[in-house]
């Protein structure tokens, strides 16, 4: 939380942050200004032991101070003029700026940097900073940052937010569901009103003005829903031009955000439309049970690597490949349990078995729980079976919490589906 960020600076020596560039799709600059929404050419510095402090253009000042924080104009520091002095060498010119920035802020030491720079242009301007500017160190950091151990617990605020934006999510799911089962069965298809078959295409397109309809984004542009061998690759998103057909499953994982780069929420529901094959229920059960085992397992405290082992053995003991037994298979289960989620679609916590995993669950925590089953080969039909929800383990309770519920019936009964699916169908409802 942003109240653990001094002890966590402390503890790895650093004198202050110090992020560049707009909040819009930048985390660190958008949780460290409370969300603002200031432009490209924005600083912001955050001392040890002190309140973060924005730099913006002029123009940008009244959107600055909604945060709250206190602000200083860029102008001040005469950029203009110092690529003058520097005979049109902007990049020194800028490293002299961030300077002199950090010194009237009194920062020296060790500064750890963050926000929006090519990767290139930033370990020149960063190398730079450091030449120009003998009292500054800047501070690399490579897998989990401040920021990041920062975020990984959540305040009632926060989680208020992603749970809003699970609300819309699950009702753009239902949304999609109804507007799925209004179609009818003509063979093997669903078709429209004129006799056409209904595309998947076609059913993004409904989901994404769903989505904006609800106020949310699909800021990875990456909405998955995948048919047939397609949900067999966990990441497929699904080919718009093939037609939406009975009884083969459906992953649908969906998992927008507010605008602007704030908070995402993640969700997955696997469906069949009218009817599911056996193979396909059989594997879904599994993963329901599993599911529910995992739900009753959570609990504060446990390592986090230790639900991957749990779904590892269920799956193993039932047949299944697993990651642990073949990390290159692609059958069976084929990643890990579940990750944090928050200002990024994947953060800490990691519900991995990697080695230097040692993260245990805690208060604040909010993260997926999604195990799956992939056969994208499968001989009587490629296939994917996925669960998730996005779970908060509130501080006050020291219990789990799904933070936007929704039910867990694998087949959407379909207009003109009759006798074979009736057993499916009511299987897969219990």
């Amino acid at each position: 939380m942003k109240s653990d960020l001094d002890q966590l600076m402390a503890e790895r020596g650093y004198a202050a942050l110090l992020v560049n560039g707009q909040s819009a799709n930048n985390p660190p600059m958008y949780y460290l200004s409370n969300g603002v929404m200031i432009g490209e050419r924005s600083l912001l510095v955050k001392p040890r032991g002190q309140d973060p402090i924005l730099l913006v253009s002029g123009m940008e000042r009244d959107e600055a101070a909604k945060s709250g924080l206190r602000v200083i104009d860029l102008a001040q520091y005469r950029l203009t003029e110092l690529v003058k002095e520097e005979r049109g060498d902007t990049l020194r010119a800028s490293a002299r700026m961030r300077g002199r920035i950090l010194a009237d802020l009194g920062v020296s030491g060790k500064v750890a940097v963050y926000g929006h720079v090519d990767q290139g242009a930033a370990y020149a301007l960063l190398s730079a900073v450091e030449e120009l500017n003998p009292g500054l160190q800047i501070a690399g950091e490579y897998g989990e940052t401040v920021f990041q151990q920062a975020t990984a617990t959540k305040d009632a605020a926060e989680v208020k937010r992603i749970r809003a934006v699970g609300k819309h999510t699950v009702a753009v799911v239902g949304e999609t569901a109804e507007f799925l089962t209004s179609h009818r069965a003509q063979g093997e298809y669903l078709v429209k009103k004129d006799g056409s078959r209904l595309l998947l295409g076609e059913v993004k397109a409904f989901i994404n003005r769903r989505l904006l309809e609800h106020g949310v984004v699909d800021a990875e542009a990456g909405t998955i829903f995948a048919q047939g061998r397609d949900g067999g690759v966990p990441h497929s998103r699904g080919e718009a031009r093939q037609p939406m057909r009975l009884g083969r499953s459906i992953v649908f994982d969906i998992f927008p955000a507010e605008p602007g780069g704030g908070y995402f929420y993640d969700f997955t529901r696997t469906w069949c439309l009218g009817y599911a094959p056996d193979h396909v229920l059989e594997a879904y059960e599994q993963v329901r049970e599993i599911y529910g085992q995992l739900l009753k397992a959570l609990q504060p405290g446990v390592p986090c690597r230790d639900f991957q082992t749990m779904v590892c053995d269920y799956f193993e003991a039932r047949g299944h490949p697993t990651i642990r037994t073949n990390p290159a298979t692609t059958d069976g289960y084929v990643h890990s349990l579940g990750h944090g989620v928050g200002l990024y679609i994947h953060e800490a916590p990691s519900l991995s078995d990697r080695a230097g995993n040692t993260t245990r669950l805690a208060p604040g925590h909010v993260l997926t729980v999604e195990p799956g089953l992939y056969y994208p080969d499968h001989p009587q039909g490629g296939f994917g079976v996925r669960l998730e929800d996005t779970v908060w383990l509130n501080p006050q309770t020291m219990k789990f919490e799904i933070l936007a519920r929704y039910p867990y019936d694998l087949v959407l009964p379909i207009k003109g589906v009759k006798g074979r699916a009736a057993r499916a169908t009511a299987k897969a409802a219990r």
